[in-house]
């Protein structure tokens, strides 16, 4: 399994989810973030909980089986993508195994 976190523009957020979504990751997690990389976007502004200057992103987290993680990157890439500087970044870990809290089972023998 693999775990695919991407960091994205706010504004790109919605076409992302419905792509996902229309391509059958249904499961995925959504954070608002602050980004402090070397771009900083038009609305960058003072954070109130940091001593940073940032730019808003949203947190993207997903997981799923080993095959279907080039396709879930291909499209992010495709509907995060905009003509302006600083789209964000995605990145892939390797899932060892996963749990279902109420029960204990092991997700891995389970399709995500």
């Amino acid at each position: 399994m693999k775990e695919i976190k991407a960091f994205v523009k706010p504004n790109r957020i919605q076409r992302i989810i419905e792509a996902l979504t229309d391509n059958g990751f249904k499961s995925m997690t959504l954070s608002q973030a602050e980004g402090t990389g070397a771009f900083k976007a038009k609305g960058a502004r003072p954070s109130l909980d940091f001593y940073i200057t940032d730019s808003p992103v949203v947190k993207l987290e997903l997981v799923c089986q080993n095959g279907e993680a080039q396709w879930a990157i291909e499209i992010i890439l495709k509907n995060g993508r905009t003509e302006e500087p600083g789209d964000g970044n995605i990145y892939i870990t390797d899932i060892v195994d996963a749990f279902q809290i109420k029960t204990g089972d092991s997700l891995k023998r389970f399709d995500l």
